[in-house]
């Protein structure tokens, strides 16, 4: 699922390892999903799927739209809202993607991928200490022992140095 991939990593490394590439089975996915909801236009499941192909294959925009669609059919998904903003934040849009995992939050206030995305692009694009320092908080406050608590302890340590040096 896309929620779970943390945006700072490069597109499609995961784990160190390079990318394998999008499975045949992916392509044909999409083309029947599309051909789909060129039917029936309010299938939200569909466009979610279409988003998530369109991300693990790096079609940005596409994906950006497919989640649009989703979000009109269903405004308070915070994943469909995380993976938007992830979208958002690699085609250089931060503010869109702040706002998307804002929302996220707000829907879901324990959503922990949205509060850890947000410290990401505080920190990286919009190089604001302070902010991403409050998002990574939240994130060890919300969820102490997962992944991300621990990706964002190693964020706070990071941008203490960067206020030293």
């Amino acid at each position: 699922m896309p929620a779970g991939m943390p945006p700072q990593m490069p597109p499609g490394m995961q784990g160190g390892l390079p990318p394998a590439g999008p499975s045949p089975e992916v392509f044909q996915r999409i083309e029947m999903n599309q051909k789909l909801v060129a039917k029936d236009p309010k299938l939200a499941g569909v466009w979610v799927q279409l988003g998530n192909d369109y991300f693990d294959t790096r079609q940005q925009q596409k994906a950006i739209d497919a989640y649009g669609k989703a979000l009109a059919l269903n405004p308070n998904n915070p994943d469909v809202l995380t993976d938007q903003g992830v979208m958002y934040r690699d085609t250089g849009r931060f503010d869109e993607a702040i706002a998307n995992f804002e929302k996220a939050s707000k829907v879901d206030p324990n959503h922990v991928q949205s509060a850890y995305n947000l410290g990401v692009v505080w920190a990286n694009d919009k190089h604001d200490p302070a902010k991403a320092a409050a998002a990574f908080n939240k994130v060890i406050s919300i969820a102490p022992t997962s992944p991300q608590a621990g990706e964002a302890r190693r964020a706070l340590a990071d941008l203490a140095k960067g206020s030293k040096g």
